[in-house]
């Protein structure tokens, strides 16, 4: 019988369900994604303006956390983790929401910046990173990013800002976060020549895949300026009928470039890649890692 593990991951602009299938072999665990699911809620709206996540979304997260956990059921998943970003940690009914999806039968953490830093990098521990190489791993959700320097095979820097995509289309983001960003990202690469930038979420895999054809190449910086300029030069409106791209996609997508195309500029990372992995992904090692260690102990 197939071992599945679930993660959710509750984001400021959509909540995820991936389910993964765990595959054991020669001592080796890795998993594949079998199932994902995603709601465009957006928390962040409400979050971010009202700090205060309104009835309509209350109710709907519910509703949500309840289809999951019946979905879960049918697909007999043996352990799941649920994680909640920025959007439930800056609204005063965030425990509210907690205690109610919890009633319907789902538990979830909210887990700060730093923390979420560790559950997304934490999968690359189990991918193929030359330790002669320095990376700079960007995660931009829409509440938060995340950032991560490593070199020598090690983590050497992580620090969480509140920028975000949602926050940035809300009007609530800071000039000081983005001059706090940009001292940050200038200090922690200072004196490294060669920086390769990895990025995660679900607007720099778009990116990716509108910038190449496949979406697993890099992407230079001029590249994907050419490309934001290229969707910015769009309306709303014409980049959802004549682009294709999806409603809740084709508006998060510019405030995504633009924070990627800085932390690049001022970091003097040549270039992206985007391996197509998230929150969602790390939650699903960190159940590997912690089931597996148990049974080994």
């Amino acid at each position: 019988m197939n071992v599945r593990y679930a993660a959710i991951d509750i984001g400021s602009n959509a909540v995820r369900l991936l389910i993964a299938d765990i595959i054991e072999k020669e001592n080796t665990i890795t998993f594949n994604k079998n199932t994902l699911l995603r709601v465009p809620l957006r928390l962040g709206d409400d979050a971010f303006i009202q700090r205060h996540i309104s009835e309509g979304k209350f109710e709907s997260m519910v509703k949500t956390m309840s289809a999951f956990k019946n979905l879960m059921d049918v697909y007999k998943v043996s352990a799941y983790r649920a994680c909640a970003t920025s959007a439930m940690r800056e609204a005063d009914n965030g425990t509210a929401i907690v205690e109610a999806c919890r009633q319907v039968g789902v538990d979830i953490e909210i887990i700060d910046g730093s923390v979420e830093a560790q559950i997304i990098y934490n999968v690359h521990n189990f991918t193929t990173m030359d330790p002669n190489k320095v990376y700079l791993y960007i995660d931009v959700g829409g509440g938060s990013t995340e950032i991560s320097l490593f070199a020598n095979g090690e983590i050497q820097e992580s620090r969480s800002f509140d920028l975000g995509t949602i926050r940035i289309l809300d009007n609530q983001d800071r000039p000081e976060t983005w001059d706090d960003l940009r001292l940050w990202v200038r200090q922690i690469t200072k004196g490294y020549k060669h920086i390769y930038g990895i990025g995660s979420g679900g607007n720099i895999n778009k990116l990716s895949r509108l910038a190449n054809d496949k979406g697993d190449k890099p992407i230079s910086y001029a590249k994907l300026r050419a490309l934001y300029l290229h969707l910015n030069a769009y309306s709303l409106k014409d980049r959802i009928n004549l682009l294709d791209l999806k409603q809740d996609r084709a508006d998060v997508i510019i405030p995504a470039a633009e924070i990627f195309l800085t932390i690049m500029k001022v970091g003097h990372l040549k270039n992206i890649t985007a391996p197509r992995i998230g929150l969602g992904d790390g939650i699903i090692q960190s159940i590997i890692n912690q089931n597996y260690s148990l049974k080994k102990a």
